[in-house]
């Protein structure tokens, strides 16, 4: 592929076509502060997106990692990535979260999912003996792994909490469930009833604070059913992640405003996930720059919307998986509403350290911080009071630690890779896993991918691409 006037080659790296799904060349290039990924099929021409966009610059999120091999393959690597996975040899980091899709109905009808992407949506609900299986698999893949229960829409299967004490029993020690809220908004007792059987945190579908963001987002207006979703978890002391799919356009001037809200529903509220939209599905013609958002814009964002409360300095690159996919920041709300990083970017000349050393940091995190505090209580009133009982003199460390505990606020995205964006070397970096219908350990963004027309390569209802 020609190279503009400005234009430089960072490094090269492999993708796939978004025709033919072929395994491809593909190279960085660098134009002033942005970067690009490039790319050229044989039989379908070159595709061109960008994939950072603007400071801090990208060599500086860069992160060496030694390469982990997983405890348990279960796949030869013989087609090579991305056509082997179930983890193959080839595979350099360890599990960290799984998801188990234990549904494919939902009751909502989203442009934006990742579920519904491709592949066959009629299929039957997995019965309790085949989730078991799955627990039983991830044990004998060096589990246990924090599990999220995901679909479709998990909540629409009336044997959920089962599922969860299932799990409990095996050994299985944080549960989260990723949902659209309704029932939980809806139904007395439901979150009671998720408590009991086990449930730590509810990764809360939650895309801004208005309700044009949801008729555009989710088809009709959601804003006081996710509000009501939190209420009822705080009343059980179930931790809370709100977690905002970011579409240039939608709700990208919301990300301050989302962030303030989270922090108003603090303890409950545990911090702001969020994702900037990748585009699984069918898309004949490739989304166009502007329908993108990169990491650095989000970490700008963040800085310009909160008015600087929280710096784009405070965010650093992740030490579990490839340095380009994710973003993080935790903090801790004094009493007076003051925000203290606990974090912050900075150069390090300490040597590479396993990642699979980073996948256990990353898992003992999430259990740790986004489950529920021991303050939470219904929003409100409540909450004032559950703000007053820890606000003691910080001047003692064991009172400070008491405070990071149960206020504690982590801000964090993942940035998906789809069909045009997809890097290899990340896909074999990830750490976030799904059990397929068949038994395999799949990366995320593997099982989620789609060609242009939205036929998967790895979601049940269509033929495995062969490579060539």
């Amino acid at each position: 592929m020609k190279l503009g006037e400005t234009e430089e080659v960072l490094s090269t790296t492999e993708s796939l076509c978004p025709v033919c799904l072929r395994r491809i060349p593909a190279q960085r290039l660098a134009a002033g502060d942005d970067v690009y990924l490039a790319k050229s099929c044989p039989d379908h021409g070159g595709f061109r997106t960008i994939i950072w966009r603007g400071q801090p610059a990208y060599h500086s999120w860069a992160v060496t990692k030694l390469p982990s091999q997983p405890p348990v393959c279960a796949q030869p690597a013989e087609k090579g990535c991305p056509f082997d996975c179930g983890l193959c040899p080839d595979h350099r980091q360890h599990t960290c979260c799984v998801l188990l899709e234990v549904t494919q109905r939902c009751n909502l009808n989203c442009p934006v999912c990742f579920a519904f992407a491709g592949g066959d949506h009629t299929r039957e609900d997995p019965d309790l003996k085949t989730v078991e299986n799955w627990y039983r698999l991830l044990l004998a893949s060096g589990g246990p792994y924090n599990i999220q229960l995901s679909g479709g829409e998990p909540t629409l299967r009336d044997d959920l909490p089962n599922i969860i004490a299932l799990g409990r029993s095996l050994g299985f020690t944080f549960f989260q469930l990723n949902t659209n809220g309704l029932r939980l908004a809806r139904e007395p007792g439901y979150a009671e009833r998720l408590k009991q059987a086990g449930l730590d945190c509810v990764f809360l579908q939650f895309d801004g604070t208005s309700d044009r963001v949801y008729e555009t987002m989710r088809g009709k207006a959601l804003l006081d059913v996710k509000k009501a979703a939190v209420d009822n978890c705080a009343r059980q002391q179930l931790g809370v992640v709100l977690v905002p799919t970011l579409a240039p356009g939608v709700n990208r001037l919301d990300i301050g405003g989302i962030l303030q809200l989270a922090l108003s529903l603090m303890p409950t509220v545990r911090g702001v996930h969020f994702q900037p939209v990748s585009y699984f599905g069918r898309y004949p013609q490739p989304p166009s720059d502007k329908e993108r958002i990169t990491i650095p814009e989000v970490l700008r964002a963040i800085e310009e919307q909160t008015g600087g409360r929280m710096k784009a300095e405070d965010f650093h690159p992740p030490g579990a998986e490839n340095s380009y996919c994710s973003f993080s920041a935790h903090y801790v709300v004094m009493a007076d509403g003051e925000l203290k990083a606990l974090s912050r970017r900075q150069a390090c000349c300490c040597p590479p350290q396993p990642a699979a050393e980073g996948a256990r940091k990353a898992q003992a995190f999430v259990a740790r911080h986004w489950a529920g505090s021991c303050c939470s209580q219904a929003a409100g009133a409540d909450e004032e009071r559950a703000s007053e009982d820890c606000a003691m003199n910080l001047d003692s460390l064991d009172v400070f630690l008491k405070r990071v505990g149960e206020f504690s606020f982590c801000v964090s995205g993942m940035a998906f890779q789809d069909v045009w964006n997809l890097e290899l070397e990340r896909l074999r970096d990830c750490f976030i896993h799904v059990v397929s219908p068949d038994a395999r350990i799949i990366p995320f963004c593997a099982y989620n991918l789609t060609d242009r027309e939205g036929r998967p390569l790895y979601r049940p209802g269509w033929q495995l691409p062969q490579p060539s």
